[in-house]
């Protein structure tokens, strides 16, 4: 698998990540090992995690499967920081982040991450106290790089600038965001702001939530997290009439390629400009190796083209420039 770097740093990623979201929750220490060994030997490398899935679980399960399938110098390893207990409610202050890293390790097992991520912008802590704390884990060594998660463009521009304008500070290496045909908002703002300050995107729901798979198309089926009782909100979004054409446009590019709506939504994701790693999220080793079957898959530029036309996001003043009224 493609190596790739995470922005303008020496930081080497996989084109593909996995994610681990399920994990302890509804993935079980043998599907997730089984998801683990085979991701490895497809070529991947970067694991993404966070201190909040399933309470702690996912970070210590990957430990006990560092501990004794894949030896942690193989993973790059990303966890998060940020998030609380309160539903919706972000503490990115210096105390709870670096309280919250030396429990991720500690779950872990091990002394350092390779990267850790600001779970969310905190609007009640200022930015250069948040971004301290970023620097503190790397000096300290418990982080190799760092990155942020779900910033908007400006909050991005100004966290990015505020690394850069002391030589003793530690610059972002990645933002993570969703990412997909579905849901391409981070191209007016965030993405831009990225490539400028060489950070790079750590693409995340790719499948549209599941939605670009195709498994929508007549309904919802009982087994698929749109019937789930804690996912259905997270689908909902995305069942609409505009949803409906892109998935219709994704399955006649699927079927010209004689490939599969999955594969040919993960290929547009993962080789768009500014993408360094697309995050693979599976319940079951299986839904896994059938997505790590897309690095087979280069999308033709004329398909290509036709989903980019199909999936447009509507930008309008300022990104087209001031019409005189």
């Amino acid at each position: 698998m493609e190596q790739r770097n995470l922005g303008r740093t020496g930081l080497r990623v996989s084109r593909l990540g996995l994610g681990t979201m399920t994990w302890g929750r509804d993935t079980d220490e043998h599907e997730a090992a089984e998801q683990l060994k085979a991701f490895v030997d497809a070529g991947g490398t970067l694991v993404d995690t966070a201190d909040v899935y399933a309470d702690g679980g996912a970070e210590y399960l990957l430990s006990r499967l560092t501990d004794g399938l894949i030896p942690r110098s193989e993973l790059v390893i990303a966890t998060k920081a940020g998030s609380t207990t309160t539903p919706g409610r972000f503490d990115a202050s210096r105390g709870h982040l670096l309280s919250a890293l030396d429990a991720s390790l500690r779950r872990l097992g091990t002394d350092h991450v390779d990267l850790w991520q600001v779970h969310a912008y905190d609007p009640q802590t200022p930015t250069e106290e948040t971004l301290h704390a970023l620097d503190l884990a790397v000096s300290s060594g418990r982080a190799r790089y760092v990155g942020v998660v779900g910033f908007s463009g400006w909050q991005l521009g100004k966290a990015a600038a505020w690394q850069l304008g002391h030589p003793g500070r530690v610059p972002l290496a990645g933002t993570q965001m969703e990412y997909s045909l579905l849901q391409r908002g981070i191209e007016r703002e965030v993405l831009p702001a990225a490539l400028d300050a060489g950070i790079g995107l750590i693409a995340s729901s790719a499948l549209g939530r599941g939605v670009l798979t195709g498994k929508y198309r007549h309904g919802v089926p009982p087994e698929s997290r749109g019937a789930s009782p804690h996912l259905a909100g997270f689908v909902q979004p995305y069942l609409g009439e505009r949803s409906r054409r892109i998935v219709d446009a994704l399955a006649t590019a699927a079927d010209g390629l004689a490939s599969t709506p999955l594969k040919v939504a993960l290929a547009w994701v993962r080789d768009r400009p500014g993408v360094a790693s697309t995050l693979l999220g599976a319940r079951t080793a299986a839904q896994l190796q059938t997505s790590l079957s897309v690095e087979a898959l280069t999308l033709p530029g004329e398909i290509r083209g036709a989903l980019d036309d199909v999936s447009a996001p509507v930008h309008r003043y300022p990104d087209q420039g001031w019409t005189e009224l």
